[in-house]
């Protein structure tokens, strides 16, 4: 996510939003006319720093750099209003200062009205991004708009914009809704004030009544998952994903309840409220990317990541709490859907456990790139939230970027673009909730639920009233009764092996361990026990006694290459009846030499599970 400098940026660092501003053609004055465009960005989260006429229809756009930091300059929001009926505008932005973006790859800048609300992209036939000869040979973003109502009022951005005020909006209405519900699910709790003494949020989720054991450490504690947002202030996509997670986790749904009651949530929905107020693109106030610096935040000049870093010592520190998961929340300008990027480490089984939730995740949202996903430990990247948690936190800490795009994703053909919208952050976000009891019951931290728990398939109501039908036309005749027998089957050349030699890619068993308390060598072979007592001969039996089960055709029992119905067509008699079998015919099962125990849990079966139906290498996604 490297942003480059473009050339002419000096003297911008002071140049602030405009507001109310009227352009004239040259040599005109007075008041102004219909038609005569009016800008403005002088609002929250807005973003336009100067615009020109330089021609009869077209204007340049030059974006306000972040406050005390001329060197990004990408986020863009502003109104227009005084338009006349069908006018049209070319429309330029000359001093983007991020070369490498999504406008090369099919996004388009989003437009709404006052009478139609709702955000809308733009044709990409009506949008350029291109080097202009005109403009230094930067690049330049060019879009092509009519205006078809005159008393409407215009507003363009890069993204759907998701401000301070509307964050305190929401948290206001779910405090109001838990307040009428009678049932308390979260806590809201103030973190610290920004250097503009705006709030930074807590939300805490916890219902835990239990305490948890560790499969590593025999200690009962209670796990704790972090989630931070809106770190950068251009990343408004990743407050929508914060939203959807929130909004999932406090519904009343099945999952949302299960994990609820086994881990504490702290959530923080904006880290930086100071920067997304001003509309700038990355920094905060006084120009700091605020995920560049956490190994040198103070209480004065990054209030908000320091107090967050005291409230992760503390969890960390803790007896009774356990940290699991860090997940820093990003929108990405520069690739297309969602994906992660994370840690490496020394430590084997550490960066192993580290790789196995990127992969659950990528199994539950369509639109995870598994090709954008990096796994890596940049010095360049030492300030942010991921590579500090790693590094500071104890061991059990899993620490992720994840990163979802302002553009979209690609369909199935791999080739389509599917623009994202409010709900495709929404439904990112409810992705993430669901991964996490995903990834509790892989590691045997939670039950795998029971078949009758499984929810089934969604069936009409009875309450359905089916269309009226001509029931000459279609009256059902009772079925003949007939004969029904079966047919011969044939079991020829059946010789299988089942050899636990190699790794479980190549489908042998793992290596022999230790049982585990509880379990049996002959778990998961309750059939060949079964037969195995119905064909043995035992004292006191007749020959009657021992007739053939159900399970004649179990697979262990082929296995033993001492049956073949060719040679023993007494065996069966298709006619529906059975046979006895003689002594001399009886058949023998001897103990298979190499039983595969119960699966059982623990730190080798972690690393087996990932070596085998995990990629080991994220590199090979």
């Amino acid at each position: 996510m490297g942003d480059s400098d473009s050339e002419g940026s000096d003297g911008e660092g002071g140049m602030g939003n405009v507001s109310r501003v009227i352009i004239r053609p040259p040599g005109v004055s007075g008041k102004a006319k219909r038609g005569q465009i009016c800008f403005d960005a002088a609002f929250e989260t807005g973003n336009l720093g100067k615009a020109n006429l330089v021609g009869e229809f077209e204007y340049d756009l030059f974006l306000r750099p972040d406050t005390c930091n001329p060197r990004f300059r990408f986020w863009f929001n502003f109104t227009v209003d005084n338009v006349k009926q069908d006018q049209k505008v070319i429309f330029n932005f000359v001093n983007i200062s991020k070369a490498r973006n999504l406008f090369n790859s099919g996004l388009t800048p989003l437009v709404k009205s006052s009478s139609r609300p709702k955000w809308q992209r733009l044709p990409k036939k009506h949008v350029f991004y291109y080097r202009s000869p005109y403009h230094q040979n930067h690049y330049v973003l060019s879009f092509a708009f009519s205006f078809d109502k005159e008393d409407d009022v215009y507003q363009f951005a890069l993204a759907p914009p998701y401000s301070y005020s509307r964050m305190q909006s929401y948290l206001n209405l779910i405090e109001s809704r838990q307040q009428q519900g009678g049932e308390k699910k979260f806590t809201r709790s103030l973190l610290t004030k920004t250097l503009q003494n705006r709030n930074v949020d807590l939300i805490t989720i916890d219902h835990v009544v239990g305490k948890v054991k560790t499969n590593r450490v025999e200690r009962c504690v209670i796990r704790v998952i972090i989630i931070l947002c809106r770190s950068h202030a251009n990343a408004s996509p990743a407050s929508f994903m914060c939203q959807g997670f929130l909004e999932f986790l406090l519904s009343s749904h099945n999952i949302a309840k299960i994990l609820r009651e086994n881990f504490v949530f702290k959530i923080v929905p904006m880290v930086n409220p100071d920067g997304v107020f001003l509309g700038n693109n990355r920094c905060n106030l006084i120009g700091q990317d605020m995920n560049r610096v956490w190994q040198v935040a103070t209480e004065f000049s990054h209030p908000e990541i320091f107090a967050i870093k005291n409230m992760l010592k503390e969890i960390d520190n803790s007896d009774s709490y356990q940290i699991d998961f860090v997940i820093d929340l990003h929108a990405h300008t520069s690739l297309h859907g969602c994906f992660m990027y994370g840690n490496t480490y020394e430590d084997v089984y550490r960066y192993e456990r580290h790789l196995v939730f990127p992969r659950l995740f990528a199994g539950n949202a369509q639109d995870y790139a598994s090709a954008n996903m990096i796994f890596n430990a940049d010095e360049k990247k030492s300030g942010c939230a991921r590579r500090y948690c790693c590094e500071k936190l104890s061991d059990t800490v899993n620490a992720y970027t994840l990163e979802i795009s302002m553009g979209g994703h690609y369909l199935k053909d791999g080739k389509t673009v599917a623009l994202y919208n409010e709900e495709g952050y929404y439904r990112c976000g409810r992705n993430l909730a669901r991964t996490f009891l995903q990834y509790y019951r892989f590691i045997n931290v939670l039950p795998a639920p029971l078949p009758s728990e499984v929810r089934q398939k969604k069936r009409r109501p009875r309450t359905h009233n089916s269309r009226s039908r001509s029931k000459n036309r279609y009256e059902v005749k009772p079925r003949p009764k007939t004969t029904r027998s079966y047919a011969p089957i044939s079991y020829t050349n059946l010789s299988i092996c089942y050899d636990s030699g190699g790794s479980s890619d190549e489908g042998g068993f793992s290596p022999t361990r230790t049982v585990a308390p509880g379990s049996s060598h002959f778990s998961g072979y309750r059939n060949y026990r079964r037969v195995a007592s119905c064909t043995m001969p035992c004292a006191g039996t007749t020959n009657q006694q021992q007739q053939l089960t159900h399970d004649q055709f179990a697979l262990l029992r082929i296995k033993s290459g001492r049956f073949d119905l060719a040679q023993e067509p007494s065996l069966h008699d298709y006619g529906g009846k059975s046979k006895s079998q003689s002594p001399e015919k009886q058949t023998r099962f001897e103990l298979p030499v190499n039983v595969p125990p119960k699966p059982y849990l623990s730190i080798i079966d972690l690393n087996q599970l990932t070596r085998g139906s995990l990629r080991v290498s994220s590199f090979e996604d």
